[in-house]
């Protein structure tokens, strides 16, 4: 990419207040029926957390006309009835019969929940789980979706009535109950009015024991670019010499980049600055409503272009490692394809963390991904300028709401037990907004459309094709991700031809990334396919490549040392060389809220 002269940017003093409804009748150029019509939808998903009403009712109207017109069917599952009604019987007599919780299901780890009444009343409701298992597929001439969509509904309704969720049904309450005497409710409803009281005021993320650039986010560096959509920090070295290539970090805008820097032990970014890289990491701004219209194309141009640009003058005529996390990775995919295309040959190697290129197998999100989705939440945008973090997390808390919505309701309102302070948690809170423009294409043109692995995804009129790129990829999924599951992410392996590594590690999204040298209970699964050779289906690998306890994070370092130059050279001073500082890292973009 060519070199640009830096632009100043003038910081606003405060993020612009969401536009009234005025602003948008003046601003949108759009009929009267038709604002109307969106400031009515606009309101509705306000108090559906963004999730259509009407998605969800076609999907029970598929599912209710294919089962009428299915009598065989309806036998079935009538049949099934008494079948699960007959196992929790036996499960009274012979008590190591009957249903098992699910294995990631801790709400009923309690050894009392083995005793009657408590066992009886446990495998009623886990017959009824199985039954809609059964019922919400299978249907002939039944639209999947609207299957998994009645699935996901009856799930949400059967975690909301479990008998966990009952203080007079729950053996756990009741016998804390007993033991403290009933302190368990009066620190639960102290613990619920705090609860309340934060979600009416929509409060930041608060902490006593952690702080941005305190004890988060605290790995020395200084920012030496910004411009209107993001920073650039490059990190001080630890080492007297260093990696010719230096490492950009191209992390999420749906959540703040410091994820991968968090508290100094299990900090990412401080592990590969000890390893001897000079590593440079975006911090996107938080973006308010008058910057509604940003484009998907301006985070790969305004973003992974102007930070290799400004990479390119700090250290000229050398390669770099480009790394993508989540949203990162993916547009860090449709730069490289991009600069493929151009020639442009900037690049050492692309490494994509528990990131998307084909979005065909996205898993749950696609339930909430649809037209009649996406317009309902086109809508929501329309009116703010841009999808708040808040009600961006309804959707992901309902993915998972056996542990993020019931458990923690359980341990705080019924048990009365403070939740621990961990420095993800407040990562987790510390929210971001999406832009309206960006968004709505990023769930179009990518989620809906899928269109970068259709060859139809267009970059200035022309389209790109990711097995233009010819830079070796190191790709990491994780085994329990229900944002990119790991078959997902691993597609980009039928749609590319480089060398590729492939690591599939232990944990969720984020926990599973956070996986530094010394901790329990880690373990991961790595396998190499060489430039134009076969492909090989996700669960062929998994079958083919046994796990390995550790760290996949030494595996990384070995395999960007790999391809390094061989002679290191005196290590980079942040702000010294060709861009000066502009202060010091964290900087400011991360403390906005």
């Amino acid at each position: 990419m060519k070199t640009k002269p830096e632009k100043q940017v003038q910081l606003p003093a405060a993020l612009p207040a969401v536009p009234s409804p005025r602003h948008l009748v003046k601003s949108a150029r759009a009929r009267p029926n038709e604002i109307w019509d969106r400031t009515f939808t606009a309101s509705q998903a306000r108090s559906t957390l963004g999730i259509s009403p009407y998605a969800m009712a076609t999907a029970w109207l598929d599912w209710g006309h294919a089962l009428s017109r299915a009598p065989g069917r309806q036998a079935e599952l009538a049949a099934k009835v008494w079948q699960n009604q007959l196992k929790v019987m036996r499960n009274l007599v012979s008590p190591e019969t009957g249903f098992e919780p699910h294995q990631y299901d801790d709400r009923f780890d309690h050894e009392d929940w083995q005793k009657l009444p408590y066992r009886f009343w446990l495998q009623q409701f886990l017959a009824v789980e199985d039954w809609w298992r059964e019922a919400a597929k299978d249907l002939h001439g039944m639209a999947p979706r609207s299957g998994d969509r009645v699935d996901f509904m009856a799930r949400q309704v059967l975690d909301a009535v479990s008998p966990s969720n009952s203080p007079v049904l729950n053996p756990e309450v009741l016998a804390k109950t007993l033991q403290s005497g009933g302190a368990n409710f009066v620190s639960g409803a102290q613990l619920f009015t705090e609860s309340l009281a934060q979600a009416m005021t929509e409060d930041p993320v608060t902490s006593d024991r952690f702080e941005v650039g305190r004890n988060l986010a605290c790995t020395p560096g200084e920012v030496v670019f910004r411009n209107e959509l993001f920073e650039l920090i490059q990190y001080a070295p630890s080492t007297d010499k260093v990696h010719k290539e230096p490492v950009l970090i191209v992390p999420a805008w749906i959540m703040k980049y410091y994820i991968l820097d968090l508290s100094p032990e299990n900090s990412l970014i401080r592990y590969l600055v000890a390893q001897g890289f000079t590593v440079f990491c975006i911090s996107w701004i938080n973006p308010g409503s008058d910057q509604r219209n940003l484009s998907l194309d301006d985070y790969r141009r305004l973003g992974v272009g102007d930070a290799m640009d400004a990479i390119g003058r700090i250290c000229p005529k050398t390669k770099i490692h480009a790394c993508g996390y989540c949203l990162g990775g993916t547009i860090l995919a449709i730069a490289a394809a991009t600069m493929a295309r151009e020639n442009d040959n900037q690049l050492a190697s692309i490494t994509l963390i528990a990131a998307q290129t084909d979005f065909s197998q996205a898993g749950e999100l696609m339930l909430f991904v649809d037209d009649d989705q996406v317009a309902y939440l086109e809508d929501l945008m329309w009116s703010q300028g841009y999808l708040d973090q808040r009600q961006m997390a309804g959707t992901f808390q309902l993915l998972r709401a056996r542990d993020l919505i019931w458990s923690r309701r359980i341990r705080r309102f019924l048990l009365g037990e403070k939740d621990e302070e961990f420095d993800i948690g407040f990562w987790s809170g510390d929210t971001t907004r999406l832009p309206y423009r960006m968004h709505s294409e990023y769930l179009r043109g990518l989620f809906l459309e899928n269109r970068l692995t259709a060859g139809r995804f267009a970059v200035d009129g022309r389209v790109i094709a990711l097995k233009d790129i010819d830079v070796p990829f190191f790709v990491f999924g994780a085994e329990k991700d229900h944002i990119a599951p790991w078959r997902s992410v691993y597609k980009v392996s039928l749609f590319t031809d480089s060398d590729l590594t492939f690591v599939l590690a232990s944990g969720g999204h984020n926990g599973g990334v956070l996986s530094e040298p010394g901790h329990p209970g880690r373990s991961y699964r790595l396998g190499r396919r060489e430039a134009a050779a076969p492909y090989i289906d996700p669960d062929s690998w998994l079958e083919r490549h046994d796990a390995q306890s550790g760290s996949w994070w030494p595996v990384w370092v070995s395999w960007l040392t790999d391809r390094s130059a061989p002679q290191q050279i005196a290590a980079r001073t942040p702000g010294a060389g060709a861009l000066p500082s502009l202060g010091p890292a964290p900087g400011l973009y991360v403390m906005q809220r």
